[in-house]
């Protein structure tokens, strides 16, 4: 009698309270990169699988987007496994591709998020961010980046600001969701969000790596596979995650955490600090009941770190120590000065475009030497990055291109107009 009570009970209360017995956790795992040299991107994403995964979260209800092609490169002297610090698990195994290769686009990652089944019908896993108005959602990415962009893998443009807005925006119009956490591992991420870029009243919570002006950081390079491991603020969240009790940490514990142990750049936090004092679980698990630490909590010095536009060259810089024959050192010094050939290029076509697009040589000297990150001009800014990936340097494969973007961010804040920047763009290049 007394049980069949307790369950009229149960009964009755999901009856009343839906919402609470539906809630689900949903999340969206991006490495924007490829090549051997950007193992690190991958390396972050499978780790944050694994953590979702243990919490609790399913596979239904997680979506990767990786270009995979790490695990099994001829490069990889585990064929098979990726690792994400020093001796570490592989963290590939089980990890679902729902999008792979080409499939690894801006437009992807948008469809994802807004549930847009129909326009990924055929691509992919076809699997969507399906969200409610009672659902968390967590997103975290990792790659490359510049003022107000986000880096795709070569075959892709880039996620400019004004699209993951207004993604963002469409979702919170859309009942997509209850709260969101974002977590953005990029160059001058903080660009994304900043100047009023995330509104506070939209129920988005989001950390960055980096401020709107600066690097972030790759770290535990790994003399074996001859690149970096992890980046920085990465392994920072994820080691926490691994190690602490995430039912009782807070998203605003974690956050102080990770900015303390990312030390080379500002860790930043954006939109909505009410959803910080909440519990990591609720957006990295399944609940309160479902955290589990990791087998290995090990964390390792990170005294290797480099700002990820150096790591090209650091990569080369520890192959030379390395080399012991007159003609591997020769060939790798080549390519060091290939970098800087294609460094030096990009500054002089840039000059070039500000030069023939600024009115003049105050501005010019603004445009070229402002560093303060800020996107606020979202439409000339979109159309003027696209301009310059299509016409110029393709920013998904042009570390040095992407140190540049500063500038065409720059001329649109100083309110040139679109059509001179664009023709300056096409005469330039």
């Amino acid at each position: 009698m007394k049980s069949a009570c307790v369950l009229l009970y149960f009964f009755f209360f999901f009856l009343l309270f839906p919402s609470i017995a539906e809630s689900k956790t949903w999340a969206l795992l991006t490495a924007g990169s490829n090549t051997w040299g950007n193992y690190r991107h991958q390396a972050d994403i499978c780790h944050a699988y694994q953590i979702l995964h243990r919490n609790g979260i399913p596979d239904e209800n997680i979506v990767v987007m990786m270009y995979d092609d790490i695990a099994h490169s001829n490069y990889n002297p585990t064929p098979g496994k990726v690792i994400n610090k020093p001796k570490g698990p592989d963290v590939y195994h089980g990890v679902p591709k729902d999008y792979t290769g080409a499939d690894v686009t801006p437009k992807t990652f948008m469809n994802v998020l807004k549930g847009n089944k129909d326009a990924l019908n055929g691509v992919g896993s076809g699997k969507v961010i399906d969200s409610g108005p009672d659902d968390h959602v967590f997103v975290y990415f990792a790659d490359h980046g510049a003022p107000g962009l986000l880096a795709f893998p070569d075959v892709a443009p880039v996620l400019t600001k004004k699209e993951l807005l207004h993604t963002l925006k469409f979702m919170n119009e859309k009942k997509k969701y209850k709260q969101m956490v974002l977590y953005i591992e990029a160059c001058e991420s903080g660009s994304m969000f900043s100047n009023g870029g995330l509104p506070d009243n939209i129920n988005i919570f989001a950390t960055t790596a980096a401020n709107p002006h600066e690097s972030s950081y790759a770290t535990y390079y790994d003399d074996k596979r001859e690149t970096y491991l992890g980046d920085l603020y990465s392994i920072a969240w994820m080691e926490n995650s691994d190690k602490s009790n995430l039912t009782k940490e807070t998203l605003q514990q974690q956050f102080q955490k990770v900015k303390a142990r990312t030390n080379l750049s500002h860790v930043q936090e954006y939109g909505q600090m009410g959803i910080s004092p909440e519990p990591v679980i609720d957006y990295q698990g399944e609940g309160t009941g479902s955290w589990l630490p990791a087998k290995d909590t090990t964390e390792y010095p990170t005294t290797d770190a480099v700002p990820a536009p150096e790591v090209p060259a650091a990569i080369l810089e520890h192959r030379l120590e390395k080399a012991t024959s007159q003609k591997e050192k020769m060939t790798i010094e080549m390519e060091l000065m290939s970098l800087l050939r294609e460094r030096q290029r990009v500054r002089q076509t840039v000059e070039r475009i500000a030069e023939m697009a600024t009115h003049n040589e105050e501005q010019r000297f603004r445009v070229l030497e402002g560093t303060s990150g800020k996107v606020t001009q979202l439409d000339c800014h979109h159309e003027v990055v696209h301009a310059f990936s299509d016409t110029c340097f393709a920013l998904g494969k042009s570390d040095a291109a992407l140190r540049h973007v500063y500038v065409l961010a720059n001329m649109c804040e100083e309110n040139i107009p679109v059509p001179q920047i664009l023709s300056a763009i096409k005469e330039a290049c």
